[in-house]
């Protein structure tokens, strides 16, 4: 039987999906969701930059295999319109520029040996990991910036009440972690990242304090 070269299939398929189900602990899931939340609300105007977190990232056209599914990453000079997945081959070979690893000991050999050399591969700028139990990270907040090809750390400043504070030149971000909390900080403002909920959380707290003042708030 002769076979043209139209009917062979070159297609491949890249699943959105492992089917394993994700097992996170309360805590890495809730600053998995803060830091998506926060950096998708700080770069909201910017239509080239696309935030995004527990998605695939395929990185090599015609083999699925070649996949990585960061926590959180950035992109800069991409359109922000949700995916699927990303293909690096569909968004101009722009790989992740910031990649930040929600980590735990059971997750340890992957986010420092295995990983790294991937987002390394790929030219990812800054990779961050944060781990929220402190089972085996100390400080439980780390960064580090590509240089000629391989990571570096990034120094760490100690400020008052032992905050521990990390630039992220990519995002024109502080990293800070209080009391084994992170957080976002702009030193533009100096005000820390809010998700809309704790931006609501925050005004419902100050209209009650202006309410125990006897001043109404709705006539500010």
């Amino acid at each position: 039987m002769t076979v043209s070269p139209n009917q062979i299939s070159t297609e491949f398929e890249y699943p959105d999906a492992d089917g394993k189900p994700m097992a996170e602990s309360d805590q890495a899931r809730e600053y998995l969701t803060y830091t998506a939340k926060v950096l998708r609300i700080y770069f909201q105007d910017r239509l080239d930059v696309y935030v995004s977190g527990n998605l695939f990232i395929y990185y090599e056209k015609g083999n699925p295999r070649a996949v990585v599914a960061p926590d959180v990453f950035v992109v800069f000079g991409v359109n922000k319109g949700d995916r699927r997945s990303y293909k690096t081959w569909e968004e101009g070979n722009r790989a992740p520029d910031f990649v930040l690893e929600i980590t735990s000991k059971s997750t340890q050999k992957e986010d420092q040996e295995i990983k790294p050399n991937i987002y390394a591969a790929l030219g990812v700028r800054e990779y961050f990991q944060y781990d929220p139990t402190g089972d085996y990270l100390n400080p439980q907040l780390q960064g580090s910036c590509l240089v000629e090809g391989n990571y570096q750390p990034i120094a760490a400043t100690m400020l008052p009440n032992d905050v521990l504070s990390l630039s992220s030149e990519v995002l024109g971000l502080e990293l800070r972690l209080q009391s084994g909390k992170l957080r976002f900080l702009d030193p533009a403002t100096g005000e820390m990242l809010l998700t809309h909920e704790e931006q609501v959380q925050k005004a419902h707290s100050l209209a009650a304090k202006l309410r125990e003042l006897g001043i109404d708030p709705d006539q500010l």
